[in-house]
């Protein structure tokens, strides 16, 4: 007996989306079929019953990364064949790039061939760094309208001003579509540090630098730092300052994901983006509703106390018709933190992760 395979979630999990009407930006929890995005609301820390939404994926074509919202760099884009485009921010480009290939994916195969067989997925065109002109690459990432988003950025207590990191670089790289693949971005990328075009900024993307080969010079990562050369000076300069808030986000970010969080005066639950870091041990929270890059909140995990709570009944200071897969956090100040994961298997995750830290 055949089974329904259109009544099988591919993948769900906390996505903010941009509204149609008023373009604000809100969590939801967004459920991937074979043949559609269904997306809902969480009240009270627990999920709608009801679906707010639904987006049909056939001819559905997928934009990722898209770049068009400076303080949001995770945001991918779908445009049905109606011509509507939904925007989506997930927490993190990994998350991003997951999400955007399982679509895609899903896409594909409801494509059918001119044999009326499913199609498959269409394979990459060839490279198209052949006789790239580095100049003019240059001059479009340094183009006050559409090039690189410039930013503040955070290395071992130091804030340095006017860069962006290497993940970025390739971002713009493929939304751009100056090259196909992120490998293609990072070998462009190489080729720009190798010219001088692009200088490494803090310790990470300079050490790299000096110990790859030439094929491994640029990293793809949001937490190796570079700039614009020194003889370009209009749109600033690179300064390094330290500040007790530096430091704090300083450390290596070992976890990031959305988790509801219990707020401590009227204790609504709301989704946040939290962020673990190690060297120093901080955890932080942010509003993924807002485009402040500063966190919402946080606290240093030096002499904390993480523990599961049982889903059987609601827990003490718990409030709110909550989903489950609770746990809380006492700080060393006695400032206690509740939050939900949005599942078993991540509470653990979290857990597991935060006692290392402790």
């Amino acid at each position: 007996m055949d089974t329904d395979n259109t009544s099988t979630p591919l993948r769900e999990g906390f996505l903010v989306k941009r509204g149609h009407v008023v373009h604000n930006w809100k969590a939801r929890w967004f459920v991937l079929m074979p043949d559609k995005l269904l997306y809902y609301k969480y009240e009270g820390g627990k999920k709608d019953s009801c679906q707010r939404g639904t987006i049909l994926l056939k001819d559905c074509v997928i934009t990722c990364p898209f770049l068009e919202y400076n303080n949001r760099p995770l945001v991918f884009k779908l445009q049905t064949k109606n011509g509507v485009d939904h925007f989506l921010e997930a927490c993190s480009r990994e998350e991003r790039d997951d999400w955007a290939d399982d679509i895609t994916s899903a896409v594909v195969k409801l494509r059918p061939s001119e044999d009326g067989e499913v199609a498959k997925q269409p394979r990459a065109a060839g490279s198209q760094l052949h006789n790239i002109n580095l100049s003019k690459v240059l001059d479009c990432m340094y183009d006050v309208h559409s090039g690189i988003n410039m930013s503040n950025h955070v290395e071992q207590g130091n804030t340095y001003s006017n860069c962006f990191s290497g993940s970025a670089v390739v971002d713009w790289l493929v939304f751009m579509q100056l090259v196909l693949t992120r490998g293609e971005a990072m070998t462009l990328a190489s080729a720009l540090v190798e010219e001088g075009f692009l200088r490494t900024i803090g310790l990470k993307s300079a050490e790299a630098l000096r110990t790859a080969g030439l094929s491994e010079q640029f990293m793809d990562d949001s937490t190796a730092l570079y700039s614009f050369s020194d003889s370009l000076k209009k749109r600033g300069s690179v300064k390094a300052e330290s500040s007790a808030s530096a430091v704090e986000l300083s450390g290596k970010v070992i976890k990031r994901g959305y988790l509801l969080k219990q707020g401590h005066r009227r204790k609504n639950w709301k989704v946040r983006l939290f962020v673990l870091r190690s060297q120093p041990s901080y955890l932080h929270y942010y509003d993924p509703t807002k485009d402040d890059i500063s966190p919402a909140g946080g606290f240093s995990l030096r002499s904390c106390l993480v523990s599961s709570l049982g889903d059987n009944g609601v827990p003490s200071g718990v409030k709110g018709n909550v989903q489950g897969n609770l746990f809380k956090i006492i700080t060393q100040s006695d400032t206690h933190y509740f939050m939900q994961a949005p599942t078993e298997q991540q509470k653990m995750d979290w857990i597991d992760a935060i006692r290392k830290q402790t």
